[in-house]
């Protein structure tokens, strides 16, 4: 049970009577409870560094560890009321406990500020949007109103006439992504579906429902989709069509892909505009791109077949719901009459929730255009100020272009994990930041987060993981790269890249490492083990975790006179020109 929540709602001792919860009520209770088996021990050891293992939920396995059990009403609790009393407890402390976990929502992409308060009246009634918003169906208590007023605002947003678009109003993002893949299957019946690896998981959900081809697209560090492996992954494929899932904004790392490239490779590879056929995910992103004045614009000017948004995430709707839009060519395909009905069925769900679009309606009407470019420069700005934050306190952190989502380190401790509502795969974990989450949350967040983590890495025993692989070495804040990127600072502070002299020597050094700042980072490398280990050239040896720890602690001026000494390169370093400091060094290597 929930902490002292015990809320079996009868027992043999009550006398038949049921029992009330404690006035002492602990809102954070969910946070204490015992954590399930799946999460317990989730941290090993490997090499020095704190690694993640892999949990394991299995199907089938209750792993939840509250319940408020529903019970049979008592023959005398009309006179009584003790059950109305019960219910009335139970539901008024887990309104407190849903203002508690609120203000610790970080993981997730819900917006959670809104106030729907002058729609309360309209809980009263069963509001039903079933069928095809366009069609008047027999059944009247419906919103069709509100909800084609809604899917005009999208369609003006994404550049598509009244007369060449249909829609509807989902019940969740998940859905708006099943119906734009069905929709291209139902377009191209033998077409291969490509996605990236890191898109979400009901876009495989799809391929699977659907029994279609799917093949998965390698990404770059960012997240965003490889379009170079995406050409190799399309030509093999040539006569069959292409239906591809482009992420506007990926699950984890918030990252975009590039529509102008992914149509580009499309036509390289021998498309035509008639053999392929985009969906766009845009779940997140897909309502923030459009007021941000530098972000490639998703548009039906462009040969795109469906975008589909959340409105529960950006917009703030308090039920999960979304929007689905399509060319209306399309949906022809998929649509068939139903007589129970008096309407048509194109449709993922028969019942749909008709309380939705009229909380869409009223939050576009209330915020407008403007509105919400103000929120996503919030938001923006916002997850810069933490980033930067996390950055300066030594964390691995990366915040891709025209993102709200941080990605960092994941926590060791799964409580601090719960506690914040963290999203995590693998090593890293990501905040994202909504309308909702302000600068006082960030600072709150932070100020634990340094806290907690000073003291999982304080015995030097586990040290933070290497995070190069998922978020890049320049984000990586490992004592590897830490001290790394200490040692490129200072290199680019005594030569910089655009000082550099093009001599033979550079040329020739040129050709080996390709660029200035591929040769700057081999550079530091040698500097670090040549540090470390004065008979590298001799004897090449791994720098082991604890130098290299030792080595963070020093200061860029500290470990650049220490590579000085070395190299016995202090005069030119101090006092020659640019040119002959970099032929000296040249010359000690």
């Amino acid at each position: 049970m929930v902490g002292s929540v015990e809320v079996g709602a009868l027992s043999e001792k009550s006398n038949g009577k049921v029992d009330l919860l404690m006035e002492e009520f602990d809102p954070m209770a969910v946070v204490s409870e015992p954590l399930p088996p799946v999460v317990v021990d989730n941290v090993e050891c490997v090499n020095g560094e704190a690694k993640t293992k892999t949990r394991e939920i299995v199907l089938g396995k209750n792993v939840h560890t509250s319940c408020l059990e529903v019970t049979e009403p008592e023959a005398n609790d009309e006179f009584t009321g003790d059950k109305d009393a019960y219910m009335a407890g139970v539901l008024a402390r887990y309104r407190r406990t849903l203002i508690e976990r609120t203000k610790y929502h970080l993981g997730y992409p819900y917006n959670l500020d809104f106030d729907y308060g002058s729609l309360a009246q309209l809980q009263h009634f069963s509001i039903n949007n079933l069928g095809d918003p366009f069609i008047e169906s027999n059944y009247g208590v419906h919103s069709r109103q509100f909800e084609v007023g809604v899917l005009d605002w999208f369609a003006r947003l994404w550049e598509i006439e009244k007369n060449d678009y249909w829609g509807y109003i989902t019940n969740c993002g998940t859905e708006g992504n099943l119906h734009g893949i069905l929709v291209g299957r139902e377009v191209f019946p033998d077409g291969i579906l490509y996605a990236s690896r890191e898109s979400h998981y009901s876009v495989f959900k799809a391929a699977r429902m659907y029994r279609m081809e799917c093949v998965k697209v390698d990404t770059l560090i960012s997240g965003e989709i490889d379009c170079t492996d995406f050409r190799t992954k399309l030509i093999p494929n040539k006569e069959k069509p292409a239906i591809i899932n482009v992420n506007i904004g990926t699950t984890v790392k918030g990252a975009v892909d590039d529509l102008d490239l992914v149509i580009q490779t499309l036509e390289e590879c021998g498309y035509s505009h008639d053999r392929f056929y985009i969906h766009c995910d845009g779940a997140l992103f897909g309502l923030m791109m459009p007021f941000v004045k530098r972000a490639p614009k998703v548009s039906f000017k462009k040969p795109i077949g469906s975008v589909s948004v959340s409105g529960h995430k950006f917009v703030g709707c308090p039920m999960p719901c979304g929007v689905q839009i399509t060319r209306i060519d399309h949906i022809n395909a998929l649509s068939r009459n139903v007589e129970y009905l008096a309407s048509r069925d194109a449709t993922i769900m028969g019942s749909r929730n008709g309380h939705a679009p009229i909380f869409l309606w009223y939050t576009l009407n209330k915020k407008g255009y403007k509105g919400f470019q103000k929120e996503v420069q919030k938001c923006l700005r916002n997850a810069h100020y933490l980033k930067d934050h996390m950055r300066d306190a030594g964390i691995s952190a990366m915040l891709n272009e025209l993102s709200s989502t941080v990605v960092f380190e994941r926590p060791l401790d799964e409580e601090f994990v719960r506690r914040w509502q963290l999203a995590c795969q693998g090593n890293i974990a990501h905040v994202v930041v909504m309308p909702s989450v302000t600068i006082e949350k960030l600072d709150d967040f932070l100020e634990e987060l340094i806290q907690k983590r000073a003291t999982w890495y304080q015995d030097e025993k586990v040290r933070p993981p290497c995070l190069s692989a998922e978020i890049g070495v320049e984000n990586c804040a490992c004592p590897l790269h830490k001290i790394l990127g200490k040692l490129s600072l200072g290199l680019h502070d005594q030569w910089s890249p655009d000082n550099f002299p093009v001599t033979a020597c550079f040329r020739t050094l040129g050709q080996k490492y390709g660029t200035v700042e591929n040769l700057v980072g081999s550079l530091s490398r040698f500097f670090f083990w040549k540090l470390l280990n004065p008979t590298w050239q001799t004897s090449y040896r791994e720098p082991d975790q604890n130098q290299i720890y030792k080595i963070t602690q020093l200061s860029n001026q500290q470990i650049l006179t220490q590579i000085s000494k070395k190299l016995k390169l202090a005069k030119a370093l101090a006092g020659n020109s640019i040119e002959n400091s970099y032929k000296q060094f040249i010359a000690s290597l």
